[in-house]
């Protein structure tokens, strides 16, 4: 009788095992899972935003062509007309192509953003990848 209730408790102690196996595989997989779509999700360009008014586009195109000064006078002339996290994003064009002639003038504009924007918000994962160089 010992034997067979002690063939019992292993018998229980195993499937009580292989459940919790089960269980921690389950988990795994939803945090794989949860992280494939969130790289999915990573924004690669300003255009994935929106925001900017279709009027505006080619001219900001043109802007960013012409370089870091006329990307500046862009942002000035329409810059209050563009709601963020667009205009975030335009902001920080500008700080690397203006970093490398002006880096106080990249810095004062990475601060500007970083202070205006959100940890929510979708430029933020940029912000934090930029935040090394222009701080």
């Amino acid at each position: 009788m010992t034997k067979l209730i002690g063939i019992l408790i292993i018998v229980v102690v195993l499937f009580g095992a292989w459940r919790l196996f089960l269980y921690w595989d389950k988990i795994n997989h939803e945090k794989e899972v949860a992280d494939k779509q969130a790289a999915s999700s990573v924004i690669t360009s300003g255009t994935q935003l929106g925001g900017l008014p279709q009027q505006l586009e080619s001219s900001l195109q043109l802007a960013q062509k012409q370089g870091p000064a006329s990307l500046a006078a862009w942002l000035k002339m329409y810059g209050a007309n563009v709601p963020d996290p667009r205009r975030a994003w335009i902001q920080l064009d500008y700080c690397i192509a203006v970093g490398t002639k002006n880096p106080a003038e990249a810095r004062r504009v990475f601060a500007d953003v970083k202070a205006r924007v959100p940890t929510s918000s979708p430029v933020y994962p940029r912000i934090k990848q930029l935040e090394s160089t222009y701080e």
